[in-house]
């Protein structure tokens, strides 16, 4: 069991800015990414399978996911997961065809089927998450949000949380700006320097193993890993500072 975090382990004396992870920190949408990344790899390797005679071999939630696809672009996720099955895709353009086999058009594929998903079943937010935010922002800290979505703002819009942050940087953003994804720490620091704020005296708040790598690895203040997962251990192991079930530990 992890010990309970320190008192006031974030303070005005000590920071200036938090930045958080979207899909586990603030939207429950995780288990929809995963989902459909299952669907789409397994449609993929299934054919690929019986074209060349293989055995089918199918995309792992609990291995694959949180191992190469989990908080990291997704152009990224995708051409990690096919290195580890020995598999090469060209590039493709950004916007290619979800029918094409490249990276870009696997990727889109996948894009296609969440934005169906949460279309039909909406978005989840965590209420403790916005709570903690919005009394973050009382107290004068700037906030942002950090992630490899590039559907950020969109679902930031229909969950009515757009205006509790004052930057974001996602997928998007990254792309237009040649940043790497996390685990490297670029988009965070991007993010910290638009706020005005030195990365010693910002706070990573995620839940992705790659993103509390990115945080340590940027030298940020303080990072924060959020244990939806079970993955108390693999958060500390990886860089996070503080590791909370939920950011409701955090309202004090």
């Amino acid at each position: 069991m992890n010990p309970p975090p320190p008192e006031d382990p974030i303070t005005r004396e000590r920071f200036d800015a938090v930045l958080f992870d979207l899909d586990g920190v603030l939207t429950d949408t995780t288990r929809l990414h995963a989902a459909c990344w299952k669907k789409m790899f397994d449609e993929f390797l299934r054919k690929r399978a019986e074209e060349s005679g293989e055995e089918f071999r199918p995309f792992s939630i609990t291995d694959d996911y949180y191992r190469y696809v989990d908080g990291r672009l997704r152009s990224d996720g995708v051409r990690d997961f096919l290195r580890s099955r020995t598999i090469t895709l060209p590039e493709g353009d950004p916007d290619a065809s979800p029918d094409s086999e490249t990276v870009s058009g696997l990727g889109n594929r996948k894009n296609d089927m969440v934005n169906a998903l949460m279309e039909s079943e909406g978005i989840d937010v965590y209420p403790y998450s916005v709570a903690w935010i919005r009394l973050l922002r009382e107290q004068g800290y700037k906030t942002a949000v950090v992630s490899a979505s590039s559907n950020c703002t969109t679902v930031l819009s229909a969950a009515k949380i757009l205006d509790i942050f004052d930057t974001i940087v996602d997928g998007t953003v990254a792309a237009n700006l040649g940043l790497a994804g996390k685990p490297s720490p670029d988009t965070f620091l991007k993010a910290a320097e638009q706020l005005g704020a030195e990365p010693r005296r910002a706070v990573v708040v995620e839940d992705a193993i790659s993103g509390v790598q990115a945080g340590r690895s940027g030298a940020f203040g303080l990072v924060i890993g959020v244990a939806r997962k079970g993955n108390a251990q693999a958060l500390k192991e990886n860089g996070a500072d503080i590791v909370v079930k939920s950011l409701a530990e955090l309202l004090r």
